[in-house]
């Protein structure tokens, strides 16, 4: 019998700021040609790690390896306070918003998380980390190439969030968008 594969991911929640952030963009954006696929609401997050097909048999390995991990560092707080796109602006992919601050901490968490799964047989992202909230995407081909640029010039009041907490989901893909189901969650610094 063949073993259920699930599509897996880590990440910190985000405050409730973000969303009606995201209402405000994609209200001053709605009129303008091309397609523009938002995130919805609850599944708003900034992603630590992406796993990808993940064998339900591995998932309490995972659960034990990401919490040794965890363990290790103490609650920080991030600040949200600019927009951006990929891959560049005149053919965008991904609208998301920017998480600055003191991200050493959280660079490193990442990193050694993903160094983790690596020795469980998820192979990291060969990219460098950086840290973003995706609002929107866009895909190809389509008539029009969205204008971006009322996004990209905004300005909006900094949004200073805690981490405490990583979160490991699974996402079904289902025809009307994604399903997220929490596997668990991890407090950081708790033993």
């Amino acid at each position: 019998m063949n073993e259920k594969l699930l599509r897996t991911f880590l990440s910190v929640p985000v405050p409730g700021r973000v969303k009606s952030l995201k209402h405000m963009f994609y209200s001053s954006m709605k009129d303008s040609p091309g397609d523009i696929k938002w995130v919805r609401d609850q599944q708003l997050h900034l992603t630590l790690s992406f796993l990808g097909h993940t064998p339900e048999s591995t998932v309490n390995t995972i659960i034990e390896s990401v919490q040794q991990v965890t363990r290790q560092f103490e609650p920080m707080e991030l600040a949200i306070n600019s927009t951006g796109c990929f891959p560049v602006p005149t053919r965008p992919r991904v609208l998301w918003l920017g998480v600055e601050g003191h991200t050493l901490p959280l660079i490193s968490m990442v990193k050694q998380l993903r160094e983790c799964l690596n020795t469980l047989g998820f192979p990291s992202e060969e990219r460098e980390y950086f840290p973003h909230i995706t609002l929107a995407r866009i895909r190809y081909p389509q008539r029009f190439t969205p204008n971006i640029d009322l996004f990209l010039q905004s300005s909006y009041d900094t949004i200073v969030f805690p981490v405490d907490r990583v979160q490991f989901f699974s996402s079904e893909l289902l025809p009307d968008g994604a399903v997220y189901t929490l596997l668990n969650s991890f407090p950081l610094g708790e033993t």
